[in-house]
C-alpha cells in the first residue's frame, strides 16, 4: 500500500505555525515511506474564506520547501483540489445516504431545536437530536426531500460503541447514544466539514490523517460517515496542540501578541516592512506581521531550513539530545511513534538559537545574497550590486559572524555601515564628552591617516601603541572611535567597522562627530 497524507488548510488566514508543524509531520512520513503529500484547500466556509489569504499559504510552504506531489497549481489525478468546486460529489454521496435509508431530512426549525435543548438542560440529560423522520422509509424521505429540499442528517447506530485507534492518542472510545444525528447537508447542497472530508479522503486515495488533536472530537462521527458510506477507515493520528511560550494556552496570533518587543518593532521599522507613519501600537497589532505566522519569521530573515527543524522538533524527537539535525536526518528517521502526545511548547529564544545555529553553516556567497534584499528593502543600498557593494557585504556578513542569526540582524549591527551615523546621545556624551577624549580621537585621527594598509589589525596596532605610556585606556579609546563612526555601542569589532569603512570615511566620520557640541 502506498501511503497517501494530505494537509488542508482553510483560506481564512496566513499560514499559521501549528498547521505548518502538522503539514510538515504529513510530508516527512510520505518522504520517509516514498507516499504522497496531498495538499486540499477546505474553502467550504464562504463567510470567512478570504481569497487572498491562498497564494501566501502556497508561497509560505515553497518557501520552508514543503512541496505537496497534488493540489493547487500542481494537479493530479483527483482534481478539482478546492471543495468549493466538489460540491456535487458531496451532494451525490448525501442522496445516495438518504436513498440507502442511512440519512434522513430534518425539518426541524431553530426554534424547535432550541426548545429540545433546553428541555434536556432542565432535565439534566445529554442533548442528543433525533430528528421525526429517522424512522421514515427511505423512499418516503426521498419524496419529502425532492418535493421540499432541507438539511439531511445521518442517522447515528444507537447502542454501540464507536472506537478510534489513534496512532497518538491511543485508543478512543465514545458511545453512540450520546452522539447526535450530524447534519451532513445544508438545504442549499452546501457539505458540512465532516462529510466533505470524507468524501474528499475517501476519493483521494488518503491513507493516513494526520492533524491537529483538536479535530479528534469529529473522528468519531467522521468513522460513522466512513462506515455509513461503505468505505475503509483510514489511520488516525492527532498531533497535540502547539502552546505558547511559557503557558498552557493554545499558541494564538491574539496569545502571541505580546512577544512583539520593541526589538523587533525597531527591526520591522529598519527593514522599511512597515508604513513609516505606523505607530508602534499598529505594527505590534497588524494582522500581516504576528509571531504565530510563517510570514513574520520569513520577513525577519529567518533561514526556511531553520523553522523546518525547529517546527520538526516540536513535541517530536530523533533522541533525547540532537537539535540540530538536516532535513535529510529528519526525514530518514521521522515517526509518528516518536511524536509526543502531549502538547509542546513554542519558545522564540530556542528557535532564533536554532536560526544561528543554520547561519553559522551557511556558505559566505549565500549570506551575502540573503542580506541583499533586506539591505535593499531598508534603503541601504540600490538595486544594482557591482564587484565593490558585494564585496562590502561580504566583509559585513564575515564581521557580524555569529552576532548574525537572520538576516535583519543586518539593521541592529551594521546598518551604520551603509549609512551615515545615527548619534546614541546617551553613548555620545558618556564617550566622547568625556573629559580629554575628543582631544584623542582628534590626534589619533592623524594616527590613522597614516596607518597602511587600512586593515583591521594594522587598525588595532596603531592604537595600541598610540594608547602605551598615555594616561589613557585603549578601551575608552576604543569606544569613543566607536560612537564616532558608527554612532552606538554595538557591533561588530570596531576595527573591523573602520577597515570596512575606509579610511577616508572614517576620518571623516570622526571630523563630523568631533564637529558635534560638547
Amino acid at each position: 500500500m502506498t501511503i497517501r497524507t494530505r494537509f488542508a488548510p482553510s483560506p481564512t488566514g496566513y499560514l499559521h505555525i501549528g498547521g505548518v508543524r502538522t503539514a510538515l509531520f504529513n510530508w516527512l512520513l510520505t518522504r520517509r515511506l516514498g507516499g504522497q503529500f496531498i495538499l486540499r484547500i477546505d474553502d467550504t466556509d464562504a463567510e470567512r474564506n478570504r481569497p487572498e489569504a491562498l497564494q501566501p499559504i502556497l508561497e509560505g510552504f515553497r518557501w520552508l520547501g514543503i512541496a505537496w506531489d497534488e493540489g493547487p497549481e500542481v494537479g493530479g489525478p483527483h482534481a478539482p483540489y478546492f471543495q468549493s468546486q466538489r460540491k456535487d460529489l458531496y451532494v451525490a454521496a448525501a442522496l445516495r445516504l438518504l436513498d440507502e435509508g442511512k440519512a434522513y431530512p430534518c425539518y426541524a426549525t431553530k426554534e424547535e431545536l432550541d426548545a429540545d435543548r433546553k428541555a434536556a438542560e432542565r432535565a439534566k440529560r445529554n442533548y442528543v437530536h433525533r430528528g421525526r423522520h429517522r424512522t421514515t422509509p427511505a423512499a418516503e424521505c426521498r419524496r419529502l426531500y425532492d418535493a421540499q429540499p432541507t438539511v439531511l442528517r445521518l442517522k447515528v447506530p444507537e447502542g454501540r460503541t464507536i472506537v478510534v485507534d489513534d496512532l497518538i492518542a491511543g485508543k478512543v472510545e465514545v458511545q453512540s447514544d450520546l452522539v447526535g444525528d450530524p447534519v451532513i447537508l445544508r438545504a442549499d447542497g452546501r457539505a458540512l466539514y465532516n462529510f466533505a472530508t470524507v468524501v474528499d479522503d475517501v476519493a483521494m486515495k488518503i491513507t493516513h490523517v494526520i492533524r491537529a488533536k483538536e479535530h479528534l472530537s469529529n473522528t468519531p462521527v467522521q468513522v460513522l460517515i466512513y462506515e455509513a458510506l461503505d468505505y475503509s477507515v483510514p489511520r488516525f493520528a492527532h498531533v497535540p496542540v502547539v502552546n505558547a511560550p511559557k503557558s498552557k494556552e493554545k499558541l494564538s496570533k491574539r496569545k502571541m501578541k505580546q512577544f512583539m518587543t520593541d526589538d523587533i518593532v525597531a527591526r520591522l521599522r529598519a527593514a522599511h516592512a512597515v508604513p513609516a507613519e505606523w505607530t508602534d501600537e499598529q505594527i505590534k497589532n497588524s494582522e500581516d506581521l504576528n509571531p504565530a505566522t510563517v510570514a513574520f519569521y520569513r520577513t525577519l530573515g529567518y533561514l526556511p531550513a531553520a523553522l523546518v527543524n525547529y517546527f520538526g522538533r516540536l513535541g517530536w524527537s530523533l533522541d533525547d539530545k540532537t537539535e540540530v539535525m538536516p532535513l535529510e536526518t529528519m526525514i530518514a528517521n521521522f515517526s509518528l511513534e516518536r511524536v509526543n502526545n502531549a502538547p509542546a511548547s513554542f519558545d522564540p529564544d530556542k528557535l532564533l538559537w536554532m536560526a544561528g545555529e543554520y547561519m553559522k553553516q551557511l556558505p559566505l556567497e549565500d549570506k551575502v545574497e540573503g542580506l541583499l534584499p533586506f539591505l535593499r528593502r531598508a534603503g541601504l543600498i540600490g538595486a544594482d550590486v557591482d564587484a565593490n557593494l558585494r564585496n562590502k557585504v561580504r566583509k559585513v556578513a564575515l564581521a557580524c559572524g555569529e552576532r548574525l542569526r537572520v538576516f535583519s540582524d543586518v539593521y541592529l549591527y551594521a546598518s551604520f555601515l551603509f549609512r551615515d551615523p545615527v548619534y546614541d546621545a546617551k553613548a555620545f556624551d558618556q564617550r566622547i564628552n568625556k573629559e580629554g577624549m575628543r582631544d584623542h580621537l582628534r590626534t589619533f585621527a592623524q594616527v590613522l591617516a597614516s596607518v597602511t594598509p587600512f586593515e583591521p589589525d594594522a587598525i588595532e596596532n596603531a592604537l595600541k601603541q598610540y594608547c602605551e605610556g598615555k594616561p589613557v585606556k585603549l578601551g575608552d579609546v576604543n569606544h569613543a572611535l566607536r560612537v564616532a563612526t558608527t554612532g552606538v555601542m554595538i557591533g561588530p569589532s570596531v576595527f573591523d567597522c573602520l577597515a570596512i569603512l575606509g579610511k577616508e570615511e572614517t576620518l571623516r566620520r570622526i571630523d563630523a562627530a568631533l564637529a558635534r557640541p560638547g
